[in-house]
Order: structure tokens, then C-alpha cells, then sequence
């Protein structure tokens, strides 16, 4: 592939919910291999997403998907747990792109290549779009089996985010070792755990 540009697409996953980790994907598009249905995966079903995922990995360039942790979420914050993800992603590829377009208004730091950030990204470059699906998708698939891991939080629904369910459980149950303890509803729940000790 090295006659071609190689332009890798980046997003993320999983930057708003109470637990789990931040999930980013990087994607390099073979222009011989068009995919139809690209754009931002919030815009599709899940049933559509979970379609395009295995069309996506056969017939880009390249692929990969990286984490960043819930306990690295909390040392760091989120942007910068976000980017590490992100900087995990590109590293995974095997390969350095010769241009990065990451979706949203900031970049990591120490990228290998050129890098701009773009608003709206995955709804306006398909190698953003691509690795969107992609990310949420391995996100959402963990977070199902988290649900096995940690019953009673329904994180196979929410997957994590802050949901009425999500809240009760929480008050219910106390955090899960994959709350972010960072996060205010977390926090609060851990005091309020703490209290009635």
C-alpha cells in the first residue's frame, strides 16, 4: 500500500459515560475498496453499525482499535485519557500515516504525522467515519460483557452512560470497578456509600 496516500481517519468512543473505557479507532482506507454507508456511527442503528464492522476491517488498508482505562481516565481526565487512546489507536496500525484527520478541535500530542482536527469529521471524511463505527462498536461489545461481568448496572442497555436505570443502580449497588470515580454521579455515589457504612 505504499503508493498510496496514506491518510488515517481517528475517533473516539465512550468519552461521556459513568463507567467503562474511552475507546478510539484508527483507520486507513484503500481507495480500490470503496464502502458504501460511511458516516458518523450515532447516525446509523446499531443493527447497521454491527453490518458495516466486518465490511470495514476486510476492505480497508488498515485498522486498529485502542483503550484507555477507567482508572486512567480518573488520573488524567478524560480529554487526555482520549488522547492517549487515540495515540494507542494510530501506533496500532504498523504503520505511519502520512496525514491524521481526527475528528473533534483538538489534537494529541507527539502524533507521527501531520495531524488536523476536524469538527464534524465523521460526518465529512469516511476514513473518520470508518474508524467511528469501528470504535463504537468494539466499545459497545465490551460493555455487553461487562454486563455478565457486573449484573445489575445494565451497562448491555446504557453501556455506561448516565441513564435514569444507570443512576438507580448506582445508588442501589455502589460503584463497579469500572465506574469512573471521577465522574460526579460516581463520586457522589461513593460518598453516599461511604455515609450509610
Amino acid at each position: 500500500m505504499t503508493h498510496i496516500d496514506l491518510i488515517c481517519g481517528v475517533d473516539e468512543a465512550g468519552r461521556g459515560p459513568w463507567a467503562g473505557p474511552v475507546t478510539a479507532a484508527a483507520v486507513i482506507l484503500d481507495p480500490a475498496r470503496p464502502i458504501a454507508g460511511l458516516t458518523d456511527s450515532k447516525k446509523i442503528s446499531e443493527k447497521k453499525r454491527f453490518a458495516l464492522e466486518p465490511e470495514i476491517k476486510a476492505n480497508v488498508a488498515y485498522w486498529s482499535v485502542a483503550h484507555a482505562e477507567p482508572d486512567e481516565i480518573d488520573q488524567l481526565n478524560i480529554r487526555e485519557a482520549t488522547f492517549l487512546a487515540m495515540q494507542r489507536a494510530i501506533a496500532g496500525l504498523g504503520i505511519t500515516p502520512t496525514r491524521i484527520l481526527i475528528d473533534g478541535n483538538a489534537l494529541p500530542r507527539e502524533l507521527p504525522a501531520p495531524a488536523e482536527a476536524i469538527i464534524k469529521g465523521d460526518l465529512k471524511e469516511p476514513a473518520i467515519s470508518a474508524a467511528s463505527i469501528l470504535a463504537k462498536t468494539e466499545r459497545d461489545r465490551l460493555m455487553e460483557g461487562f454486563c455478565a461481568t457486573y449484573p445489575g448496572y445494565g451497562f448491555s442497555g446504557h453501556k455506561g452512560y448516565g441513564t435514569a436505570a444507570h443512576a438507580e443502580a448506582l445508588c442501589t449497588l455502589g460503584p463497579c470497578p469500572i465506574h469512573r470515580t471521577s465522574f460526579a454521579p460516581v463520586r457522589r455515589a461513593m460518598l453516599s456509600e461511604t455515609l450509610t457504612n
